[in-house]
C-alpha cells in the first residue's frame, strides 16, 4: 500500500516546454527528473567527469519529508553515468532549484540533451534522532566488528 503527500513544484523559466516528473508505472518510487540544458546546447561528460546538471525545478515539501536523488539504473547499466552524491538529500526547508550531479564512470564521452531523464526523486518520511550523550554503549554480539566482520 503507497500513501500520498502532497508536494508544491515550481517550474523554473529554463524548464518551460519539459514534461513534469512523472512516475513511469502504477508502483514506481521514484519520479524522473530531466536535463533542463539549453536546447541545442547539450551537456558532455567525458569519462571521469562529473558535472551539475540543471532540472529547472524548485520544489517545497512538507515537513518531516525529504526528496532523495537517485541514479536511473539504466544509465548507469547501459552508459556507466551515475548520481555522485548518491542519494543526494533534498530538505524540506529548501526552495532552491534542484540540480543533479552526474558522473560518467563509463569508457565514452555521454552526452545529455534536454529533456532526457537524468535520475530519479523519491520522496521519503524523515525522522530526526534525538542524540543522547553516554559513558558506554549497550553490548551486543557483534560489538565493535566492522567491514567484513560478519561474513564475506
Amino acid at each position: 500500500m503507497s500513501s500520498k503527500v502532497t508536494v508544491e513544484l515550481q517550474r523554473l523559466p529554463h524548464a518551460d516546454g519539459l514534461a513534469l516528473p512523472a512516475y513511469q508505472s502504477a508502483e514506481a518510487a521514484g519520479l524522473d527528473l530531466m536535463a533542463a540544458v539549453a536546447e541545442g546546447e547539450p551537456m558532455t561528460l567525458t569519462p571521469g567527469q562529473y558535472a551539475l546538471v540543471p532540472t529547472g525545478l524548485a520544489i517545497a515539501l512538507p515537513p518531516g519529508h525529504e526528496a532523495q536523488v537517485r541514479p536511473r539504473s539504466g544509465l548507469a547499466a547501459k552508459h556507466g553515468v551515475t548520481v555522485l552524491n548518491s542519494p543526494g538529500t533534498v530538505d524540506a526547508d529548501y526552495r532552491g532549484e534542484i540540480k543533479v550531479i552526474l558522473i560518467n564512470h563509463g569508457p565514452a564521452p555521454f552526452v545529455i540533451k534536454r529533456g532526457e531523464r537524468i535520475a530519479q526523486m523519491v520522496i521519503a518520511p524523515v525522522v530526526q534522532a534525538a542524540l543522547v550523550p553516554v559513558a558506554t554503549l549497550s553490548p551486543t554480539d557483534r560489538g565493535a566488528g566492522g567491514f567484513g566482520s560478519t561474513g564475506r
